[in-house]
Order: C-alpha cells, then sequence, then structure tokens
C-alpha cells in the first residue's frame, strides 16, 4: 500500500512497535496533508473511541461508528447492559473488578473453568482461559498489563468458560438512522491463541431456526443504539446444549469480512465509504440479495505452528499466489521484510464454491498452488486443516486445533545450528559468473555427490553443509540420510551412526553431530532434498550476497526445514556403498597433497622461475581467516619479475580486470588467497596456478593451521582423474583417485598455451591456461586499448551465435583485454577447444573503426567521502594495516599519487567523467569495471594491499584506472571515494532493473554521477531498493568507435600533458612507497602468526577442574569473564574469531573461573586450553 499510494508518511517518534498506537500522531499528519477522512483498517485504533472522538474533534470524518458507539459496545460491561436490555441470551460474567481478590470470589460464584477479558479487548489481545484459582491468580495481572498496552484500558472482568464450543458471529450494517441489516452468520471456531485462522460464512451445521435466531438478536443489537457503518455480532454456540450466547461487539470491520462479501457479492468497505462521504447508502444495501454459495477464508501468517505459533520474522525470498479461483488480500512480495514488531497476518485467500466441498476443494487448490518461502509461516498447517476429515465433516469447534486435529509437518527443525551451517545443491548456481554471480554450492562437491547418491536423491537435490561444529537436528518424519566429509561423531538418539553411509532415520529422533575432527566440514543429505526456492538456477546459500538457501543465511535455532516432495523412507531404494568411496584425509601432523596446472599467470612474465619453485616446494599454512570467500595462505613473500602494474595500478601483482576460475590462486598483493566457489569473479590480481576440477574438495576440507603443498600435473592427468572421480560418483564403486608426482616442477612453468602474434588486422593474442575448465584469451599489451575490448566483444557475439557455437563451452566472461572461457573438459578435449578458439579469431572483422555498439548512459547519485567511505577506510587502519600510503586518507592519497594540486581536482575528474563499463562483477554482484572514456579523466592508483575485509554496499571506489561500484558488503581493493545506490536488487522490485535481472548496469554503460548530500542519499537509497525511485537512463546512446578516435586526434596534446604530469607523480609516490611503507609492511603474517602466539604450559589436569579447549585455530576476539568469577552452565566465556566468523566457546558446567590461560588478539590452535573452571 505504501508503494500504491500518491502520498506516503513515515511515522516517527515511538518505538516501532508501538508508534501505530499514536493516533494524535495520525490526526497531526492528516490535518497537515489536508486529508478528509481516517479510515482505521482492522487496527486496535479502530475500536478506540477516544481517537474516533479526536478526530471528529479535528473535522476529520472517520470512516466506522460514531465514538459513543465504540465506548458503548467496545467495552465489554457495558455491551452486556445494552445486550441484555436486547434480550439476546448471556453467559454468567461479571462486572469490571477491582481486585484479585474479587476475581477470586466471582470465580468460585461463576465455576471453573473461566475466561479471564479486557473489557476493551479486540483480536484475541487481553483475554486468557483459568482452569483453576492458581491460573487466575497467576493471570489477573498480566492480562491487565497487556490491557493497558494494547487496549489502554485496564478494566477485566470474568466470563464462564465453555470449552466445547463454536465461534459464531452476524456481520451488521447500519445507516445510523435505525436502519440496521444482518448479513449472514461466519464461522470463526478454528482459532490458536484467541486468534482466527479459518473462518466460512454461512456456517455449516446450522439449522435455518439458528440462522434466523442469531440475525434477529443481532439486529436488534444494532438497532437499539442506531448503530452506524460495519459491525460484527458474536456469539458462542455450547456445542452441547446447543444454546447460543452474546459474545461481544465488534465496532469495526473484521478482518474476515471477504467470506460475507462474497456469497453476497458486495463490498463493505464501498459501503463504508459512500456511507461516511454522503450519508446515504446504495441501493444494494436496501435491496439485498440473498447470499449463494460457501466461502471460506484462510489466514496466511508468519508463525511458527510447531512451537505455539509463535512470530517468525526474516525476508521473504518467493511468494507466489495462484490467479485463478480464488481472492488475494496481502501486502507482501519477493523481498519484503517481515520484523516482529507487528500483526503475523501476510496474506488473506478467500475461495467461493456453489456449496462447502467445492469451496473446500477451491481452497485446498489454492493453497497447494502457493509458494512461500523466506520465512516461517503457517502455509503448510492450514493445507492440512482444510483437507482434514474433522473440518471436511463439519467437526468444527473451539478445540478444534488442540483435541481434533495433529499437525504433521514433512520437515526437519534445527534445534542447535552448529557453527556454519547452510543449504547448498550442485553444482550451484552456474551461469551467471560474468556478472559476479558465484556458484556457490559445496565447497568439498564430492563428499556432497556421493552423499546424495547413498539416499537415492538426484545429483542436484539439496543438502546441508556444516562447517567445523555439525547441527542438531529432529526428524519431523521418517527418512533416510547420509553424513559424508570429514570425520566426526555423528549421534541419533544417543546412539552413534556411520558416516558414509545410508541410515534410515524414524519420526521424532534427534540427530547430534559433533566436531569435525579430521577435516572441515560434513554434509547430510536428506531422501528427496528439501522444498526451497531456486534462485537464478540454484539453491545454494550465498550468505555473503544474502540470497539462496533459507531465508538466504546459516541456519539457526528454530528454522523449521521441509522435506521435498520425493521424500520417503523405502529401504529398497538405497544404494549399496563401500569404504573404497571414502577418501583421504591427512593427520594433524600431515599435509594436504593438492594437484594444480600452471597458470593463468605464471613465469616469466609475472614471477620469477626461482620463485615458482620456491612456490612448488613450499609447505603453505592456512591462515586462521579463511572461510568460503577464500583460502589465505601463509608462506614465502613472492618474488615479482616486474615493478609495478602500469595503467593497472602500483603494485606488480595488480593486472588489467579479468575473469578468475575457481580454484585459482590469486596473489592480492603479497598475499596468495585460494579463490573458491563464494569468491570473486573478476579482478586484477594475478594468478600462477589452478588447483584442478577433481582435487577441488580438499579445498572444502582444509582448515586453519592446516599445511598444503602444491604439486603439477598435466592437463591429461586432471582430465583422467576428473573421469575416474565421475565413474565412482555414479557407480559407488572403485576408490577415490589420488594424481602422481611424476612431473618435474620445471615443466610446469609454462602457462601459455598458444600465442598469435600481433599483425596489421589484429592485436597479438595470447591463450592461456587457466586450469583443466578454463582458458583465458588476451589481447594486446598490457595496456588499456578499447579496441582491444570491442574485439572481445565481437569474439563472443561469434562464439554465442549458433552457426560458430562449440559444444562443451558453459560460459564465456569477458574482462578488460581478457575473455575467460568455461568449459567442460569432458567434452572438448583442452587442445580441440584450443584449435577452433584459433580458427574463429582469424574469422573476426580487422576494423572496428565503423562498428558501433549500444551504450546507455545511466546517471547515479554519489556523495563524496560519506561517512560510510570514511568508516570503511577507518576500520581497515584499525583491523588490517595501520600504515599504508594510501592511509589515512584514500583521496589524498589519488591527489598525491596522480599530481593533482587539491581533494577538488579530484571530485570535479569524478563527476566530470562518464565511466564505460568494460566487465561487471568487480568484485561481486554486477559492480562494474569501469573506464573513463576521456583519458585525462583516468586517475590512476594502487588497490590495497592486503585488501580490505569490509567494504559497504554501494561505495564507490577507484583501482588502477577503473572505477567500481560495490555490489554488496564485501572484501576490496580499490581507493574508495564515496557511496551512489544499490546497483543490485536481489528481488527486482524497482523498474529500473530491467527484463527482471538484478542487476543493474550492462556491459558497455555509461555512468555518470551527479552530487548529492548523505542525508538526501539515504533517502534516495531506501526508495531505490524499495522501487519508488527510479534513476535517469538514456537508452537509445550508442558508443561509436570512430568518433572517439576522432576526439583522442583531436584533444592529443592535452591528453599527453596530462598523462605525462600523472606518471611522474606516480612514479614518485612508487619511490615513496618502496622506501617508507614496503619494508613497513614485508611478512606481516609470519610476524603476527610467530608473534603472542604461546598458551602457558599449564595443563595440570587434576581430574576436577573442568579444561576448557579451544575447538578451532583462530583469534581470541573477547574474553567475557574474569578469574574467580562465577559462571553458570551454557554461558559465554570467549570469543574467538575463526574462518571470519565469530566463535563463542560456552561454559559446560556452572562453576568458577581458575585461571585464564589467554589474552586478546591471541593467535591459539586446535586443542589448546584457553581456561579452567573449578566445579561449584
Amino acid at each position: 500500500h505504501v508503494i500504491a499510494v500518491d502520498r506516503a508518511i513515515e511515522l516517527k517518534g515511538a518505538p516501532s512497535g508501538e508508534i501505530y498506537l499514536h493516533g494524535d500522531l495520525i490526526i497531526e499528519i492528516a490535518k497537515k496533508e489536508k486529508a478528509e477522512a481516517i479510515f482505521p483498517g482492522y487496527g486496535f485504533l479502530s475500536e478506540n473511541a477516544d481517537f474516533a472522538r479526536d478526530c471528529e474533534s479535528a473535522g476529520l470524518c472517520f470512516i466506522g461508528p460514531t465514538s459513543e458507539q465504540i465506548y458503548q459496545l467496545g467495552l465489554k460491561h457495558i455491551a452486556y447492559e445494552l445486550a441484555f436490555e436486547a434480550n439476546l441470551p448471556l453467559l454468567p460474567h461479571t462486572g469490571i473488578l477491582s481486585d484479585l481478590e474479587e476475581a477470586k470470589r466471582e470465580a468460585s460464584t461463576i465455576g471453573y473453568p473461566v475466561m479471564l477479558k479486557s473489557t476493551a479487548g479486540s483480536g484475541g489481545k487481553g483475554m486468557t482461559r483459568c482452569s483453576n484459582e492458581e491460573e487466575l491468580i497467576n493471570m489477573f495481572e498480566k492480562v491487565r498489563r497487556a490491557a493497558i498496552k494494547f487496549l489502554k484500558n485496564d478494566g477485566v472482568y470474568l466470563e464462564r468458560c465453555i470449552d466445547d464450543a463454536r465461534h459464531i458471529e452476524i456481520q451488521i450494517f447500519g445507516d445510523g438512522q435505525g436502519h440496521i441489516i444482518g448479513l449472514s452468520e461466519r464461522d470463526c471456531s478454528i482459532q490458536r491463541r484467541h486468534q482466527k485462522i479459518v473462518e466460512e460464512a454461512p456456517a455449516p451445521g446450522l439449522s435455518d431456526n439458528d440462522r434466523v435466531y442469531l440475525r434477529d438478536a443481532a439486529i436488534r443489537l444494532g438497532s437499539l443504539i442506531k448503530y452506524r457503518s460495519a459491525g460484527t455480532v458474536e456469539f458462542v454456540y455450547d456445542r452441547s446444549s446447543h444454546e447460543f450466547y452474546f459474545l461481544e461487539v465488534n465496532c469495526r470491520l473484521q478482518v474476515e469480512h471477504p467470506v460475507t462479501e462474497s456469497i453476497f457479492n458486495i463490498d463493505l468497505v464501498e459501503w463504508m465509504i459512500i456511507l461516511a462521504s454522503s450519508g446515504k447508502l446504495p441501493d444494494t444495501y436496501y435491496n439485498l440479495s440473498s447470499p449463494t454459495g460457501v466461502a471460506i477464508e484462510v489466514r496466511l501468517c508468519s508463525e511458527d505452528p510447531l512451537h505455539d505459533f509463535r512470530p517468525s520474522s526474516g525476508i521473504i525470498h518467493e511468494v507466489k499466489f495462484p490467479q485463478e479461483n480464488v481472492r488475494i488480500d496481502t501486502w507482501i512480495s519477493n523481498g519484503t521484510e517481515i520484523t516482529p514488531y507487528y500483526d503475523s497476518l501476510l496474506a488473506k485467500m478467500i475461495v467461493h464454491g456453489k456449496n462447502r466441498q467445492e469451496a473446500i476443494e477451491k481452497m485446498c487448490s489454492a493453497l497447494n498452488k502457493t509458494i512461500l518461502l523466506g520465512i516461517g509461516t503457517n502455509l503448510d498447517f492450514l493445507r492440512q486443516v482444510i483437507s482434514s476429515s474433522n473440518y471436511f465433516n463439519d467437526d468444527i469447534s473451539l478445540k478444534f486445533l488442540t483435541e481434533y486435529f495433529q499437525y504433521k509437518p514433512n520437515a526437519i527443525e534445527i534445534l542447535e545450528g552448529g557453527t556454519y551451517t547452510t543449504i547448498q545443491d550442485y553444482p550451484g548456481r552456474t551461469g551467471y559468473w560474468h556478472i559476479g554471480v558465484p556458484p556457490s554450492g559445496p565447497m568439498d562437491d564430492y563428499a556432497f555427490r556421493i552423499g546424495n547418491r547413498l539416499v537415492g536423491n538426484n545429483e542436484n537435490a539439496c543438502g546441508l553443509e556444516c562447517t567445523l561444529i555439525g547441527p542438531t537436528i529432529r526428524f519431523h518424519q521418517s527418512t533416510i540420510i547420509a553424513i559424508t566429509g570429514g570425520s566426526m561423531n555423528a549421534i541419533l538418539d544417543d546412539i552413534s551412526i556411520d558416516l558414509w553411509k545410508p541410515i534410515r532415520v524414524e519420526k521424532g529422533q534427534i540427530l547430534k553431530l559433533g566436531k569435525v575432527i579430521n577435516g572441515c566440514r560434513c554434509y547430510i543429505s536428506i531422501r528427496g532434498g528439501f522444498d526451497l526456492p531456486f534462485y537464478l538456477g540454484s539453491r545454494s546459500t550465498f550468505v555473503l550476497g544474502k540470497f539462496g538457501g533459507y531465508a538466504g543465511r546459516i541456519l539457526k535455532t528454530g528454522d523449521i526445514l521441509f522435506l521435498g516432495k520425493d521424500n520417503n523412507d523405502d529401504d529398497d531404494e538405497i544404494p549399496i556403498s563401500n569404504d573404497n568411496i571414502i577418501p583421504y584425509y591427512p593427520n594433524k601432523d600431515e599435509e594436504w597433497q593438492v594437484a594444480v596446472l600452471n597458470g593463468p599467470h605464471g613465469s616469466p612474465d609475472f614471477f620469477t622461475s626461482d620463485y615458482i619453485k620456491t612456490f612448488f616446494s613450499t609447505s603453505w599454512k592456512v591462515h586462521y581467516n579463511s572461510n568460503r570467500l577464500g583460502i589465505r595462505l601463509l608462506g614465502p613473500k613472492p618474488i615479482w619479475s616486474r615493478t609495478n602494474g602500469g595503467d593497472a595500478g602500483l603494485h606488480p601483482s595488480n593486472i588489467h580486470d579479468c575473469e578468475y576460475a575457481i580454484g585459482s590462486i590469486n596473489f592480492t598483493g603479497d598475499t596468495p588467497i585460494i579463490l573458491t566457489c563464494d569468491g570473486p569473479s573478476l579482478g586484477g590480481f594475478v594468478c600462477p596456478v589452478t588447483i584442478i576440477k577433481s582435487e577441488l574438495w580438499k579445498i572444502g576440507q582444509i582448515k586453519p593451521n592446516d599445511r598444503i603443498h602444491f604439486y603439477p600435473i598435466t592437463f591429461d592427468q586432471a582430465l583422467q582423474l576428473e573421469k575416474q572421480q565421475d565413474y565412482l560418483i555414479s557407480t559407488l564403486s572403485s576408490s577415490c583417485p589420488s594424481p602422481s608426482k611424476d612431473l618435474s616442477i620445471e615443466s610446469s612453468f609454462e602457462c601459455i598455451l598458444e600465442e598469435l602474434d600481433e599483425i596489421k588486422t589484429r592485436p597479438k593474442v595470447i591463450y592461456r591456461q587457466a586450469g583443466d575448465h578454463y582458458i583465458l584469451i588476451e589481447y594486446g599489451s598490457m595496456n588499456l586499448n578499447l579496441h582491444n575490448r570491442f574485439r572481445i566483444h565481437f569474439l563472443m557475439e561469434k562464439l554465442e551465435n549458433k552457426s560458430h557455437k562449440i559444444n562443451g563451452i558453459l560460459e564465456l566472461s569477458p574482462g578488460v583485454r581478457s575473455l575467460q572461457i568455461k568449459y567442460d573438459s569432458r567434452i572438448i578435449h583442452q587442445k580441440d577447444l584450443l584449435k577452433k578458439l584459433i580458427e574463429i579469431e582469424n574469422d573476426l572483422p580487422s576494423n572496428y573503426k565503423d562498428l558501433r555498439i549500444k551504450s546507455r548512459i545511466i546517471y547515479l547519485p554519489l556523495t563524496f567521502e560519506d561517512s560510510s567511505t570514511l568508516d570503511s577506510v577507518q576500520r581497515y587502519k584499525e583491523t588490517v594495516r595501520e600504515s599504508a600510503p594510501w592511509l589515512p586518507n584514500n583521496v589524498d592519497f589519488i591527489q598525491r599519487i596522480n599530481g593533482l594540486s587539491s581533494r577538488d581536482d579530484v571530485k570535479k575528474i569524478i563527476f566530470d567523467s562518464s565511466y564505460l563499463i568494460l566487465g561487471l562483477g568487480d568484485v561481486y554482484l554486477g559492480a562494474p569495471c569501469a573506464i573513463p572514456i576521456d583519458p585525462r579523466h583516468r586517475l590512476v592508483t594502487s588497490k590495497y594491499n592486503p585488501a580490505r575485509t569490509f567494504t559497504a554496499e554501494g561505495i564507490v571506489g577507484i583501482g588502477g584506472v577503473y572505477m567500481c561500484i560495490y555490489g554488496m558488503d564485501s572484501p576490496g581493493g580499490y581507493q574508495l571515494i564515496g557511496r551512489s545506490l544499490p546497483i543490485w536488487n536481489t528481488f527486482t522490485s524497482n523498474k529500473s532493473f530491467q527484463d527482471k535481472k538484478p542487476w543493474l548496469l550492462r556491459f558497455f554503460d555509461q555512468v555518470r554521477f551527479y552530487s548529492v548530500d548523505e542525508n538526501e542519499l539515504l533517502i534516495q537509497r531506501q526508495a531505490f531498493r524499495d522501487g519508488r525511485l527510479q534513476i535517469r537512463i538514456i537508452e537509445d546512446n550508442e558508443f561509436d568507435l570512430n568518433e572517439y578516435e576522432e576526439f583522442l586526434q583531436n584533444q592529443s596534446e592535452s591528453i599527453k600533458n596530462f598523462i605525462e604530469k600523472r606518471d611522474q607523480a606516480f612514479n614518485k609516490e612508487v619511490s615513496h612507497w618502496k622506501n617508507d611503507f614496503e619494508d613497513k609492511n614485508d611478512d606481516d603474517d609470519s610476524k603476527v602468526d610467530e608473534e603472542n602466539n604461546e598458551i602457558q604450559d599449564d595443563d595440570d589436569d587434576d581430574g576436577v577442574t573442568k579444561l576448557i579447549r579451544s575447538d578451532v585455530c583462530g583469534n581470541v576476539w573477547k574474553l567475557l569473564v574474569e578469574e574467580n568469577g562465577e559462571v553458570k552452565i551454557d554461558s559465554p566465556l570467549i570469543i574467538l574469531e575463526a574462518m571470519k566468523m565469530e566463535l563463542v566457546i560456552r561454559s559446560p558446567i556452572n562453576g568458577k573461573i581458575q585461571s585464564i590461560l589467554c589474552h586478546l588478539g591471541q593467535l591459539i590452535t586446535t586443542d589448546d586450553i584457553l581456561l579452567k573452571i573449578k566445579p561449584l
């Protein structure tokens, strides 16, 4: 509604959970906006007599009853008096109770059970059932407090409770002059927490006499006070005595009004507005036709039926409602955030049938066709309610959910989430590498794929990936599971179970996974997988991007995961397994042996040959801050064969941005990082080797402090190993293959597959090996040349053309001067692909000057050096590196290294520039790698070394000569200058994101910034996310290379002067860097690794004192206790930082801290004793 209206005003000035109760604020806004009326809806203010009176006093029309009528009927004790006067049957009840003692006396007279109610109660608030005096004592003040909070009235009373009852109500509508009509009754007996979730009209199972009796009674009460507008008279029906009793009047439109509208074909809201605006009602009110058929409504809510319908919150990742034979009243859409502050109602679904059976069938169909994923809801619960035999047979009462119905979800429940448990599938989110979406998927795809085979799943079924410490899970349905991956202790109802074998699990059993011992991750495969939405073709979780899996996050306590429709526990379908499928996991003192192919960037063009030898002879240590984004390695500093990266950046590791291969070892500055399945796709750093595909599973099992030895093999060896692995997975026979090490280090140097010399009609072309599934094609020299990017574009067009399409190519991902080709080497051999690529290359056009490419112009706001930009820089200074040429301020560094006279010159150039996008996904999610079209706007910078661990989404940076807008919170290396709009919209709620694609920008778009202040940017960012702001985009624009060449020629002298001045400043900065900074930052990681790393030797175990050991290798982030302090069982003691996660170590006992053996910032290893606790 906020998006649909002409004007929306945010309510401010009170806590979120209370702001909507502030009637004075709403009236103030209405008067300021010159509104004529207020429609109160269903909320608490709709039955607030003071609010209605205040509206009238302010000259605003209150669309509903008069304030006096709300007062009379809203207070239950007064309503009882009016009902008695109108001759309505009443339950034994009290007046307003003065205190608890009076309540106890009156309850004894009425007889237990009783209902304790607020006199101003509504919507299930302020009421509870008391079975005996003890419950009455416990609940008396609680009900009064709730009544004050929500209803602004602490008056309470007692009423006899009829347990075996139905809730029947009559819709009334009055013209305010004494004419009242009673519309057909509704049954609202199916309730939880005294709130309705299923409503039906007419009420089933009543005699015609009963219907007339109820309608006449309701009309008498309304007529007595000349009721105005819509209202509901509610009755309780005793199923034992077949008697009706007056319950209350709701002086507002009810949530369930659509069922009445459906059977009468009317619009009650229209009636209310017409009456309020004109004092008259349409002819349909006075000449009402008879009701036809049966209507049913269900309330779809964000709540957990397994845990007393507790509210759930989060982000809706997918919602789809059927479009036929059902009315949907909802406010949600993909991406809607559900907060814990308000009512849990998400949608109402209403069907109408010619009879009750048809209505039930339509509702069952509508519920089954509804998809609502991302948060916990009652959707599955409602499906089972409506399809139950008791509901079909009219066996309905207020006890329906507690005694006549049992919910049986086809689901598992997460009792404890473990360290880092996510949903993954294989092969993950493929096909989007070129715009910066990683595949995610299992880190150890071998164990994951074997697990699916063991339980009889399809290969693409999703399962659980568990890191370090596994989850605890309750099964609400019998099924078949398999646990694969690293060795660990798995307990099913207190009995240890085997890994790497199919296991039958019965409904109600609890599975508890402990710490992974050998390895880092384990996988839980369940028959049928999970019923979760696909996002960009996969169910895999990308936590950093906040999408995929379950709500785009790690699993936590209370999550309910529904199993796939193929789930069953049929033992006949279980494959036979053997121990040969279990790979070898090195012991604690052994190295991981990992096979690689050289390339794409090796020796001698980037690294010296001696360093490549050193690389292969080194036992690399895994840094504690390694995770799914990348595995950071500690070892000898690289020896470079060049001094800098030229146009690409200050450091020799810098190159013009190209696409990375998964498994490449990426030198971000001097720090090597293994790029994994959640890693970045486009970047400007070199990669000397790439891990072969069949060995990538090992990277998923490597944990902090492990040691890795890399060794080279040939492409044909890699291909054979992959085929052997495929055969093992498909047959569950043979044994896990291991590469041989018979290849000499010297023979691995070559990473260039082929090189074509520059000729008049073509630039130089280099074909680089990038593992066993990628080839990287580079054009021209290391310098920037837009001609080369155009050539890449036309090569892509050729390869995508059906007449030239090569079987086996999976994805094309362009960089600045390169094109990465991902291919399936089992379909096409590397040599055959290379041959075809060269043939196509020779067939490309030789002249691009007369060619044009579509180039949209996109205008984006930019706040120069906003607070989030400065915070990201400061965070780096505090947590990564204290001193560097770009610290303390990036803009100062940009000014200095480009020889500009002032910071204002930097700002002016940025706002004058038109940035041409050459690549996407730098670093993630559609982030552009863009070059200023005018060479005089090309500010050269270095990238951070080492890279930042955090950059806020929307921040704009400059690296080398390129501009980037970060698509999400992520690591990064560009120099930061300001912040703009979000360029990634997960749920495509903004029309600026065309073709329902979540990325805003395209190749060859031009981005132009305009200045806004920070407050305005914050407003625009939220509006842009919500879809309320569209940006200016010039669609019909082309980039003409011929015109561009003329521009360069005309401005050649000015451009030359700019570049010469810039290069002088650049060279001066390089010299300054080498003298003042490089030595200070030399081997930081190894220094950190050596310093402050000894745990005190205090391992005496007296058999009584509890020794608290570390489960992981990491850093002591926070100490939460002091010596001699007392702790309770499960209370937090220490927070460790490991794998870029905060891991809480808790007390296993009640006790007293005897000694603390670690300190803040200390690096600790697995099994180190951190502190001692003496039991109490």
